[in-house]
């Protein structure tokens, strides 16, 4: 019997969130390395179950080295990492929503709520807040890291 990493409850409870805020597709796509990383066998089975809960999540995954020119498509150099993209027909659509790492515990709901904002294309954020973001005139990298302490 394969490995569940969400149990029953939790799986009921995602599967009714993304059936009721999912609109658009949305691809999940993850890059993970053979050697040196602890995660991603662990990081790919929640990926796995987490895409099987809509049809509109669909899911790929890559290795970091066998897939350089992925990996250099979305600014990936390590593993392991999960990009959530937008999907329109055969076009991705690239927001730049990144995950370093498993996403567990407080990370998980993160992932789930970015899967829902880049589903509605639609970050969010207030018009004022939009407004403001308008007048940036260079590419910004912005990082957030989650932790549980």
């Amino acid at each position: 019997m394969p490995i569940k990493l969400l149990d029953q409850e939790t799986d009921k409870k995602i599967r009714g969130i993304f059936e009721t805020r999912l609109v658009h597709p949305v691809e999940i796509i993850f890059f993970s390395k053979q050697d040196g990383c602890h995660t991603c066998e662990e990081t790919r089975l929640l990926l796995d179950e987490l895409t099987s809960t809509s049809s509109k999540l669909h899911f790929t995954a890559y290795d970091l080295s066998e897939n350089s020119k992925e990996a250099q498509r979305f600014h990936v150099e390590m593993a392991p990492v999960i990009i959530i993209a937008g999907r329109d027909g055969d076009e991705l659509l690239d927001y730049g929503v990144q995950f370093v790492g498993i996403p567990s515990g407080y990370e998980f709901s993160s992932l789930v709520q970015d899967i829902i904002m880049v589903s509605k294309r639609d970050s969010g954020l207030s018009p004022a807040a939009r407004q403001i973001l308008s007048r940036v005139a260079s590419p910004v990298d912005l990082k957030v890291f989650v932790t549980p302490t």
